[in-house]
């Protein structure tokens, strides 16, 4: 469910026109829905509630300080990957027990931040992680919470750049060795072992391959404890897909991943955490862009908007699908012509879609790309010096830039031209 829809024939975001934005803003821009947001938050938080639990959301999907506040303010914890995301959590007022550092190459530098910030822990990833992070914290005097990522080898059945959880993967300690890098945890100094972790990757759209993992991880829960490990607290990652296309595609609700956690994990007494990033984050967000050109080919026809591969990545990166509809709603039963959707990126890789059947479109006319919240804006850049594109928050009638498109001149002013020169 979104709330992105058609009202008097023009998409509105909540009850704002995507095309008064666009003529405020310009073109291309991100909008996002913060009903949208805050409903799929709380579509988690209960679907566990049953359970003591923390919803933390994974920032790498959607970092603008805006959205971590709004969601941070609902009561949401942060899965953060970097110290600049820790930073983004912490500048949004989130407090530090409710923040996850994940991410395989945390540096030392990193580690005293969070603990020096507040954590409420670290998912270590392989022992010379553990190792650096008992050197920080004894060196701080403090503590270091940890859960240990364990890789169970476990196919999530997702696209191969998303998938986390196979042996060859390069994330966490493979399961067979976690009973003694957890024996190793428990004698370096500085660390308190809390709990597991395990994360098999994005975009699952079946839970048969979570359940697998949460199993495994069940089986490992009862050894640690017959070991003498107080685990007490079972991190079992997002990865929970969702509806890119408006057809068949129907990944399991947020109901039934919950019902499937409480049937598999809810007798440990433990404290379930769970990292949503692509649920939360992905329908509550749309790249508006304007046709600049529709273009007539040998053999085929191209629209040619003003965003492009640097604006958002995913169709090229993954050959994803998002659905493109117009902003003015066509008539009803409006004849289609097949596009190959593309921007002004000079690389032929700057292909949104080939042979898309869409409605009659002409130069001026704005497009809708749904679905785009997670990894969209977070992953594009100013390849060919082309600006970041705006994001936007509504909520209800009305709506604020919450980044702004960077002019050229501050653009051209991070460039350094040395005396030599």
């Amino acid at each position: 469910m979104d709330h992105f829809l058609y009202r008097d024939g023009i998409l509105h975001a909540e009850d704002v026109a995507l095309a008064d934005i666009a003529a405020t803003v310009g073109t291309p821009f991100y909008c996002y829905s913060a009903a949208t947001l805050t409903r799929h938050y709380q579509l988690f938080t209960e679907a566990l509630s049953p359970l003591p639990h923390l919803v933390c959301f994974a920032i790498k999907s959607l970092s603008n300080v805006a959205v971590l506040k709004l969601l941070g303010d609902l009561g949401a914890g942060m899965d953060v990957v970097s110290g600049g995301e820790y930073r983004r959590a912490r500048a949004a007022g989130v407090p530090g027990d409710r923040i996850v550092f994940s991410g395989v190459g945390k540096t030392r530098e990193e580690m005293r931040l969070a603990l020096n910030g507040g954590i409420r822990q670290f998912n270590v990833e392989s022992e010379p992680e553990l190792r650096a992070l008992s050197d920080v914290a004894v060196s701080l005097g403090v503590t270091a919470p940890i859960a240990l990522r364990v890789n169970p080898d476990v196919d999530a059945r997702t696209h191969e750049k998303i998938a986390t959880g196979k042996s060859e993967n390069k994330f966490g300690v493979p399961i067979a060795k976690a009973r003694a890098v957890y024996a190793e945890a428990a004698r370096l100094p500085g660390i308190d072992v809390v709990g597991i972790d395990v994360h098999i990757g994005s975009q699952l759209t079946e839970l048969a391959p979570f359940e697998a993992a949460f199993t495994k991880v069940r089986e490992l829960t009862e050894a640690l404890r017959a070991d003498g490990h107080n685990i007490r607290r079972l991190d079992l990652g997002g990865g929970l897909g969702i509806p890119y296309t408006r057809s068949n595609e129907a990944p399991p609700l947020p109901t039934e991943y919950g019902a499937m956690i409480r049937r598999v994990l809810g007798d440990l007494g433990c404290e379930i955490e769970i990292e949503p990033g692509r649920l939360i984050s992905g329908n509550s967000g749309v790249l508006v862009s304007q046709v600049v050109y529709v273009k007539n080919g040998e053999g085929r026809d191209f629209l040619i908007l003003d965003a492009a591969m640097n604006d958002l990545v995913r169709p090229s990166m993954y050959g994803a699908h998002h659905d493109i509809i117009p902003v003015v709603e066509p008539a009803a039963a409006s004849p289609v012509q097949a596009f190959d959707v593309v921007g002004p990126v000079c690389e032929t890789g700057d292909t949104f879609a080939k042979a898309r059947a869409l409605p009659h479109l002409a130069e001026g006319d704005l497009v809708a790309f749904r679905s785009a919240g997670a990894y969209g804006a977070v992953m594009a850049s100013e390849y060919n010096t082309r600006p970041l594109v705006p994001e936007v928050l509504v909520k209800g009638d009305h709506f604020a830039v919450i980044r702004a498109r960077p002019t050229f001149d501050e653009i051209l002013s991070r460039d350094t031209i040395p005396e030599w020169l």
